[in-house]
């Protein structure tokens, strides 16, 4: 099929084409074939997880998009990243698998066919201009894509033209509720080669923290430090994989004490505390989710010393209660109850008892982690919340103490102090194994760590 200009994404300022160069255009281009080695990656597993859905839905059509661009500002779209439930049944992780669907067709009385339906590489013998003048989809502007023969042999599957899907009707969007729910449940225990996947994101974001530290002379020289720390974990993300896998949290001072603090616009101060929570996203796009609690002067104040060490304390009790068969909120519920203990002893709660200690923690202690940061977040309380631990499922263990600025419950050396510590860990047969243990969190072990790295 030809595509005619007025179908073409061209910019408002592009020249016209004449039917001169758009005859040059069309010949002497040589062969540049894809070689028939390249698979995707999980090109081995992904089989076994399209055949574990279609189990749950006998004889119904299923229906898995990619997702389409989302416009930035005028002719700019924000880069593209393939949902997580289609990366994870076609191994297709790439910036090229915009609008490309994958459908699972009935097929006999139990199973289904699965069918890719893709934008192919386009012909430059026939008269199509979309390789030489398409902003958003001409592979001289955006890069290759594969052809059909191609994408059969890098993904196993069957594959279709775009155009041949058209338009599903009749959507029921309780049936969709249902395929999403299915989807984050089915991958809640992570595969092997899952797992590995997500102990190289954590090893790339531990290189990412240590470019920090050795960046803290500049960033605390900058008055926008925070960013610098943000720009410093970013160029780590994007030279070892996808980029982050989030926004990171940049926050020094009392900007820890903001959950989701991601404007990072703030200036350093070498006598506070640095909350750094980042992850590096693989290729693959399995992200690791790490936070650290850093004395910006290398060194923790005593008071500093007193708020992360109770945190460490409950990441510790929470940690210790991961195993298969444990309740998801075992571990969440055993570092609550040394957080408001702790409280306690310092005489902020005149008791343990009840929740008043939310005030100071806010949120829950963890969460899945894989393809998404929050992973599986569209499963039924029952399989996630409120279900137990199971072998290969991989979580955060995060605790953290938020005491506002502005808090007057608080005495006032407390005051606008924010500590979290979150590491990332897989359920084994007998616990839990920790995956981000190359990355200090003791009081002496990151005061040593620093001083290494800033050659102290």
């Amino acid at each position: 099929m030809t595509d005619t200009p007025s179908r073409l994404n061209t910019g408002s300022h592009d020249l016209p084409v004449s039917p001169e160069l758009s005859r040059f255009m069309a010949g002497d281009w040589a062969p540049s074939p894809l070689p028939d080695s390249v698979r995707v990656p999980p090109y081995a597993v992904t089989p076994g997880r399209r055949a574990r859905l279609s189990a749950l839905f006998p004889g119904e059509r299923l229906i898995v998009p990619a997702g389409e661009l989302k416009v930035r500002s005028n002719d700019c779209d924000h880069r593209f990243r393939p949902h997580s439930a289609y990366a994870w049944l076609t191994g297709l992780t790439g910036e090229d698998q915009v609008g490309h669907v994958l459908v699972m067709e009935p097929s006999g009385p139990h199973g289904h066919e699965a069918v890719l339906y893709l934008r192919p590489r386009s012909s430059r013998s026939d008269g199509t201009e979309e390789f030489y003048r398409d902003r958003r989809y001409g592979e001289f502007w955006v890069g290759r894509r594969p052809d059909l023969a191609e994408a059969e042999r890098l993904t196993g599957l069957r594959c279709a033209h775009l155009d041949a899907l058209g338009s599903p009707a009749g959507r029921d969007s309780s049936a969709d509720a249902e395929l999403a729910a299915a989807l984050s449940e089915l991958r809640l225990v992570k595969d092997a080669w899952e797992v590995g996947q997500l102990q190289l994101a954590v090893d790339h974001t531990t290189a990412g923290f240590e470019d920090v530290v050795r960046a803290l002379p500049h960033a605390l020289a900058h008055p926008r430090g925070e960013r610098w720390i943000e720009g410093v974990f970013g160029l780590r993300a994007r030279a070892e994989g996808n980029g982050t896998g989030y926004d990171t949290i940049a926050a020094s001072g009392a900007h820890a004490c903001v959950l989701h603090w991601i404007r990072n616009d703030g200036r350093l101060n070498g006598d506070e505390l640095l909350l750094l929570d980042a992850g590096v996203e693989t290729d693959t796009l399995y992200t690791a989710d790490i936070t650290r609690t850093l004395p910006l002067s290398g060194r923790f104040s005593p008071v500093q010393r007193q708020v992360y060490e109770l945190v460490l304390a409950a990441q510790e009790a929470g940690m210790a209660a991961l195993r298969p068969g444990a309740s998801f909120r075992d571990f969440h519920r055993a570092g609550m109850r040394v957080i408001a203990e702790g409280l306690a002893d310092w005489g902020v709660l005149k008791d343990a008892e009840g929740d008043r200690h939310r005030r100071y923690t806010l949120c829950s202690s963890g969460h899945m982690l894989g393809l998404d940061v929050h992973d599986c977040a569209k499963a039924r309380s029952e399989t996630y919340l409120d279900g137990v631990l199971e072998e290969g499922q991989v979580l955060t263990v995060e605790p953290g103490l938020y005491l506002q600025p502005d808090d007057e419950t608080l005495p006032t050396e407390l005051r606008g102090i924010g500590v979290r510590i979150e590491d990332d860990l897989v359920i084994t047969a007998n616990g839990a194994r920790l995956m981000s243990n190359a990355l200090p969190r003791t009081v002496a072990d990151i005061e040593e760590w620093m001083g290494r790295l800033l050659g102290g």
